[in-house]
């Protein structure tokens, strides 16, 4: 048997630091191989860390909240006989399903101080990638703990009898308090993300569970300051946020964009009526079942073909060198509950509308769960950003660091507008652009921003 002291390791590019989330283990409990056993903060997402080798804990070197540099050790996990695979039963589908659906009750993870071990070898082991059997199938399990209970992620078993929770559809729509709530962990960490008490959500899942959108929109609902104005906390009137993780990456990132790169900034109204026509015939087409379509994919798609026609948009400036990149990784600025997320799609320009619309979802439901990776918002080369979901007209965008041109879509509503001169209702937006003026100069970023314009008055060019 030997002690193996785990450092915590760089799981971006060059990234020094992160925060310990929460911790699924405590001392004591035995992890089995790629079994996650903690959750980090970066300055660009969340990552779930899982166990190189078999064990038990041994000691927590790094307390919640903490924030330590990369290479600091934060775990001590004793090894037996090389660590062999559990002989666990694995579980079958049903069980598996209503693990998932189980309610966890409410506790706190446990904390024990750092006990003194040697330093052993730890034979290549390291906190990143799965080991040669894949990854573990686990589940949440909850153990007692002094101070309170904690959670980890244990091997599932075979649950005794089929009848320790009885799920009733609900045809009202209310949740009977005497029952657990049901939702699975993706929709209890959304719920968490958002400031949610599950408790106050009415279900509408097909078994009485609670859904994404149930969370969503109780979350709508909700004031932004709701941790000021509640009666529990009266005598505040500060509202202190530590500045680390992603808020402080979003500072450094918009203060070295507005101070190093001159910005100009470009406005236009546009006609928008057959864009909102070409989508609602979209989402009537077989081709889009199943997948979310809005002006947004428009707007997407209509800058990728603005960009072939202008490419020093789709550029970087090195002080060297203007490097005008031929492909379109194209950013997507989301507002998430950890702060704001630049995700890119890969080479959107050799997608079609459908693989667009589908890689355009997946990001956006990728970021507001919280799963966004480091390698998912590096190497974008334009962004746009949609201010129109919050109601505004328009804006000035700050370019994201590294790219010379990014575009704000505004909301879309009807307003009147003079059509062959008559004055008629029509669906009208406005769009703005800001520009690096060292690579980008004011007749390419007017036609730029035109030809996006003429894309959203009339969708059928981009058929063309």
């Amino acid at each position: 048997m030997s002690e193996l002291r785990f450092p915590l390791p760089d799981v971006g590019e060059g990234l020094t630091e992160a925060e310990i989330v929460q911790w699924r283990v405590a001392p004591g409990d035995r992890v089995e191989l790629d079994q996650v056993f903690v959750e980090i903060e970066t300055a660009k997402s969340l990552v779930e860390l899982p166990s190189p080798v078999e064990g038990v804990v041994s000691s927590l070197l790094v307390e919640e909240g903490s924030t330590v540099d990369v290479g600091t050790a934060i775990l001590v996990i004793t090894t037996d006989d090389g660590g062999a695979a559990s002989s666990a039963p694995a579980p079958t589908a049903a069980e598996t399903d209503a693990a998932d659906l189980v309610a966890d009750t409410a506790g706190s993870v446990s904390s024990e101080g750092p006990r003194p071990v040697a330093e052993a070898e730890s034979g290549g082991a390291v906190l990143v990638g799965h080991g040669s059997t894949g990854p573990a199938k686990s589940r949440r399990t909850r153990h007692p703990a002094p101070g309170g209970a904690h959670e980890t992620l244990a091997p599932k078993q075979p649950r005794a009898a089929a009848t320790e929770v009885v799920v009733t559809p609900h045809a009202t729509g209310e949740r009977d308090p005497r029952l657990p709530v049901l939702a699975k962990p993706p929709i209890r960490k959304l719920a968490k993300d958002l400031g949610v008490s599950l408790a106050n959500v009415t279900p509408t899942g097909p078994l009485g569970e609670v859904t994404r959108d149930d969370i969503v929109r109780e979350a709508s609902q909700t004031s932004v300051f709701r941790n000021i104005q509640t009666p529990e906390y009266p005598e505040e009137r500060e509202y202190r946020v530590p500045v680390k993780g992603v808020r402080k990456a979003i500072a450094q990132a918009m203060v070295q964009s507005a101070y190093s790169a001159p910005h100009v900034s470009l406005f236009v109204d546009v006609d928008a009526t057959r864009t909102m026509e070409f989508v609602k015939r979209l989402k009537a087409s077989t081709d889009f079942a199943g997948v979310k379509v809005s002006p947004l994919l428009i707007m997407a798609k209509a800058m990728v073909w603005a960009v072939r026609r202008n490419p020093t948009v789709n550029a970087q400036w090195t002080d060297d060198e203007i490097i005008v990149k031929h492909y379109v990784n194209l950013g997507v600025a989301a507002a998430t509950p950890r702060g704001l997320l630049v995700p890119n799609v890969k080479e959107a320009q050799e997608m079609s509308l459908v693989e667009l619309a589908t890689a355009l979802e997946k990001l956006t439901i990728t970021a507001r769960d919280g799963k966004t990776q480091p390698s998912d918002m590096q190497g974008g080369t334009i962004t746009v950003t949609n201010i129109g979901v919050f109601g505004m007209d328009t804006g000035t965008p700050i370019l994201n660091p590294g790219e010379v041109g990014i575009v704000a879509l505004g909301t879309i509503k009807q307003k009147p507008w003079v059509v062959d001169g008559e004055v008629r209702p029509r669906f009208v937006t406005t769009i703005g652009a800001s520009f690096d003026h060292r690579v980008v100069d004011g007749d390419v970023a007017s036609r730029f921003v035109a030809d996006i314009a003429s894309i959203l008055e009339e969708p059928a060019l981009l058929l063309e």
